[in-house]
């Protein structure tokens, strides 16, 4: 055990040793109450890295007392199951962990998934992907319960550095170690919410720490070099990340500066600029629109600028077209729109394109009744370029409307238009 990282050692052996999570897995929890009873239903544990889904499944396993296999579903293969399978069969029940549970291939399911049903196999998957994405729908039907666990809080961590400063068993209570209360602060305050990444910051230091008459003695130093190599919460291309954007796009929406700066460096701290880049740009016509037309083509700018000029320095184009766009009238009138005529498209809300609109360029086009086109710059009106009054849709869509102006910034001036051109029709 001593040369297994420390958070592998420190991982709880029942439900009473866990930290954190105790909406999900806490004394008064309906999950605790069946487990202390002796019943383990299949579950799936949904969450970022770090944050318990496998510490809980350790401590579902040490209440329990059933027969344990843990696999993980990018290295397991028909064989691994194969032989829980059998086990099941032999001890009548048994509790299987399968990490990244979201990579499971359909052969694997088959062998496993009739076991889990008839309750041989109590399976508790783990995934960081979106459940409701990414796990296949029988797994899913399988599982009871789908719990999403959150990010440890501060307090979660501390106690989780303290646990392993003082088990002498386990941890590093063993040896004696001289830690201030400003340098536990920096590792929790390090690790993000992530379990692992403060225990194995722990252990890092401790290591590169030199001993002085038999006490270990952590420099400010040590500690900050270390948890300067930590990185970020959060991975690439998971579920987290596109949560990031997700919140990044909203806060930009709701016009808060401040928390979609924040949000942009938490996506840039990920690494991937593309992804960024991309929901920028998106976000410029989508939520900015048409109140302030003159945002997409900054964004563009933005983001080519960014893309050549690459991290760190594509930060500083990027987070000034971010608070361009939050300080920017926005209207969605543009994405309603198109919006509403796919869904009457798909709809089956069609008609036949009326005959004055349709190609007449060829030889034979008015013996098919293909005339009585007008063309509106020989009629011009005003500032319009041209108006004429003849019809443009489907005779079965006549009078629909699916532009409806948002009374902001520049779209103010169009609304104007918009309600003009239509006061024209007779």
């Amino acid at each position: 055990m001593p040369n297994e990282p420390l958070a592998f050692r420190m991982r709880p052996r029942n439900l009473d040793e866990v930290v954190g999570q105790q909406s999900i897995i806490g004394k008064n929890t309906t999950l605790y109450k069946m487990i202390s009873n002796g019943h383990v239903p299949s579950i799936l544990l949904y969450g970022e890295p770090g944050i318990g889904k496998t510490s809980i499944a350790y401590a579902i396993a040490g209440t329990s007392h059933l027969p344990f296999f843990a696999l993980n579903a990018t290295r397991a293969g028909k064989k691994d199951v194969e032989d829980v399978v059998a086990e099941a069969q032999i001890t009548g029940k048994v509790l299987l962990f399968l990490d990244e549970i979201h990579r499971f291939n359909k052969l694997q399911q088959d062998t496993l998934l009739p076991h889990v049903e008839n309750g041989s196999i109590v399976l508790i998957g783990a995934t960081t992907e979106n459940p409701y994405h990414d796990v296949n729908p029988a797994i899913r039907s399988r599982c009871g319960e789908i719990k999403q666990l959150k990010r440890l809080t501060y307090e979660d961590i501390d106690a989780l550095v303290l646990r392993a400063l003082e088990d002498k068993e386990r941890g590093l209570g063993r040896y004696t170690i001289r830690l201030s209360d400003s340098q536990r602060d920096k590792i929790v305050v390090a690790a993000h919410g992530d379990a692992r990444k403060a225990l194995t910051l722990l252990e890092s230091i401790y290591y590169a720490s030199d001993e002085v008459n038999n006490e270990t003695i952590v420099q400010d130093d040590t500690v900050k070099n270390l948890a300067e190599r930590i990185g970020v919460f959060g991975d690439k291309k998971g579920s987290h990340f596109y949560n990031l954007l997700s919140a990044l796009q909203k806060s930009v929406r709701g016009s808060d500066t401040n928390a979609a700066l924040y949000y942009l460096a938490h996506c840039l701290e990920n690494g991937d600029l593309v992804a960024v880049a991309r929901r920028l740009l998106v976000m410029g016509y989508e939520d900015i629109g048409l109140a302030n037309p003159e945002i997409g083509g900054h964004v563009l700018a933005a983001v080519q600028a960014a893309e050549r000029l690459g991290l760190p320095e594509a930060r500083i184009p990027l987070a000034q077209a971010v608070i361009e766009m939050c300080l920017a009238s926005k209207s969605n009138s543009a994405i309603s729109a198109i919006d509403a005529a796919i869904a009457d498209i798909r709809a089956g809300k069609t008609g036949d394109i009326p005959m004055h609109l349709r190609d007449s360029h060829y030889a034979g086009a008015k013996t098919l009744g293909v005339e009585g086109y007008q063309y509106p710059h020989n009629t011009p009106i005003g500032t319009f370029g041209g108006w004429v009054d003849q019809e443009y849709l489907p005779e079965e869509l006549v009078g629909i409307e699916y532009y409806k102006p948002v009374i902001a910034g520049e779209e103010k001036r169009m609304a104007g238009i918009y309600d003009k051109l239509k006061s024209f029709k007779k």
